[in-house]
Order: C-alpha cells, then structure tokens, then sequence
C-alpha cells in the first residue's frame, strides 16, 4: 500500500500527517498558524497531488493557498485570495467553506463554497476562482438564512459521469441542484422535513448539515440534517428518511465509501438541546445496505466525551480493499480507522478544534 496523507485543518492552522499502514503516522505542522482552516482538498488527478487550503487570517481575511510538495513550500493567488466578489455584487468573501476538485474526466476545474452562500469555479487547479453568477443571482438568495455556524455553500459535488449536472447544499437554504453546467439552479428538498419551522416543509430553506456521493452508483445521495438522515436514489429529487436504527437522527458529517455501493458513515448527536454524543460516548455508524440497518462502532473511541464532530471532519481514503476512516473531533484529537470503521485508534491530540479533514493515497 502507498503512503495515505492525511490534511487536517484546525481553528489555528492546518497539520500533515503521513502513513505507510495507517496506524502509525508521522506529523508535519503547523502550517498556517493562527489562520482558521476550514476547507482543505488533497487533489490527486496530477502526476503530483496538490494540496489546496482555505485558510482566514484575522487579519487579512481568506485566501486560497496550494502546495505541490506536500507542504514544503505554498503559493497564494496574487490577489491575495483567489476567490473575489466582483465590485457590482457589492459583497466580500467571510470565509472559504470548501473546496473540491472535480473528477479526473474534468482536469483542472476545482469548485469552492464560501461564506455568504456563492459558488465557485476553477479552471486552473484552484489558482483562480469565478463567481458561478447564475446561483448568486437566483430569486431565492435573499430569503436564504444564517444557520447557527453561518451562512455558507459547505457541500459542492459534480457528478462523476455528467458534466452538465452539480448539487449543492448551504445551511439554511437546502440542496440545489444544475443540469446545465450551472446556468441554473433548482431546489432540491422534498422530503426533507423542516422540524425547526412551522406548517409542511418549504420547497427550501431546510438546513442541510452535509451531503455525500456514493461513488459507485451516483445518482445515490446522502443526507445529514438539522435533524434527518436521509438518502435519495434519483440523485436528489426525492428523499427518504433512513434515521430508524440511529441512536439519534442529529448531527453533521456524512461520508460515503469510495469503492463500494450502499455504505456510508454518520456520526449521531443527541439533538438540538445537547449536541453532544449520545450516551457521551463517541460513536460512528455504518450502514453497508444504504440505510436500511445500522452498525455501531466504539472500538478505540474516547467515552465521557462531550465533544462534537463537524460536517467536513470525517473522511475517507480510496485504499483498495478497505477504506480507511477518519475523525477530528473538537476538542483537537484525531482518529483513524483502517478497517473501516470497525476499531479505531488515536493517531494526534491536542490540537486546535479540528474543522475539516481530507484523505488521499500517495502515488
């Protein structure tokens, strides 16, 4: 097996950690210190992996920054951000929420969501951004509202097989949904139940938690919500409950396995008045049959835990054979799994809140 990276981005900086059997890891950090690294993507289509980050300064704001030495040296876009409203939409980038490299088919195209809800398009490996217009400019914008962490695009997913189709999700506003290469934009939430307003749900304004793709059968979604576990099969346009089984239905990442359909991870908090694990016991779930029974894992995770695990801060790598899973907690700890999900192990502690999380096998 080759070396795993693991990019684990924090409230004060960003840390590498490197394995060649995912139990043992060497640590190279911090980068970025003092900079809140809230979407990191390690993209691997090149003969080099790139590694991209979205770091804010306190100072001086948010900027998008790559490495193609695994974090020997880093560049920044020469405006200092990469991702910049232009004058007429009278606006300024909070914070990059994520960043996503699209598939292999597409070389060069990276996708960013930010914080005011705006999408955005790369077609220089994440160097350069541009305002995906039609999304910013929908009817529906204004009406969109401020979760408890934001107002923030934090899922991007381009379809593996189609060019033309892309979904996102932001919190509050839901999942939308374009055909045509992002000319347009459809909402995308029935069946997504609005527990939080009154009357039936919304054709949007549901807060969406995280989003994830099953890779082998992709029109297969996968929902966390304030609220709901949910899975669709049309690639978005109808939704199912699939929380019966869950110790809780709350809670924020979702992650779908690389290689194999049906299987997924959620991570469950006992609902709105908490937040915090059920049992205070950090606790993973698999479902192997795409949420139609659950499995639980504890095996190497911390009890008397009151910690939380945000939407980007699961992850998995694509080693043949069996994935390889990955938490960060906030209360800077990491954990990684190498049987999927089966039994873990601490691999680094202490760190600053841990936000997002990204995995890629090394070339």
């Amino acid at each position: 097996m080759n070396d795993v990276l693991l990019a684990v981005g924090t409230k004060k900086g960003l840390w590498l950690l490197r394995s060649a059997d995912r139990w043992t890891w060497s640590v190279d950090g911090p980068h970025f210190l003092m900079h809140s690294v809230a979407a990191c993507a390690i993209d691997s289509r090149g003969e080099r992996p790139r590694i991209l980050v979205g770091a804010s300064s306190s100072h001086w704001g948010p900027g998008v920054s790559w490495s193609d030495d695994l974090g020997g040296t880093w560049t920044e876009a020469r405006d200092g951000s990469g991702i910049k409203f232009p004058p007429e939409a009278d606006a300024s980038v909070e914070a990059v929420w994520q960043l996503r490299p699209d598939t292999a088919e597409r070389p060069g195209v990276v996708w960013a969501g930010s914080q005011p809800s705006a999408l955005w398009r790369s077609e220089d490996n994440g160097e350069t951004f541009s305002l995906v217009e039609p999304l910013w400019d929908h009817p529906h914008r204004p009406t969109w509202e401020p979760g408890f962490g934001g107002q923030a695009i934090h899922t991007v997913l381009p379809h593996p097989t189609d060019d033309q189709r892309v979904l996102v999700a932001m919190s509050t506003g839901g999942v939308y949904v374009s055909d045509d290469a992002g000319a347009s934009w459809n909402p995308s939430n029935t069946g997504i139940r609005t527990d939080f307003l009154p009357g039936d749900p919304p054709e949007y304004g549901q807060c969406v938690h995280k989003v994830s793709r099953d890779v082998v059968d992709p029109d297969r979604l996968y929902a966390q919500n304030h609220g709901g576990v949910y899975s669709s099969g049309d690639g978005g346009a109808t939704w199912q409950s699939i929380a019966d089984g869950l110790p809780a239905d709350f809670g924020f990442p979702i992650v779908a396995h690389p290689h194999r359909a049906g299987t997924a991870w959620v991570a469950p908090l006992v609902a709105d008045g908490e937040r915090t694990p059920p049992e205070r016991q950090l606790q993973v779930w698999r479902t192997d049959d795409a949420g139609k029974t659950w499995s639980r894992s504890v095996d190497g995770l911390p009890g008397g835990f009151y910690g939380v695990v945000l939407r980007d801060a699961m992850t998995v790598d694509d080693v043949e054979g069996s994935a390889g899973v990955y938490v960060g907690t906030r209360d800077g700890s990491v954990y990684a799994s190498a049987d999927e999900g089966d039994t873990w192990t601490e691999v680094i502690q202490h760190l600053p809140d841990v936000l997002c999380v990204r995995a890629a096998v090394l070339p």
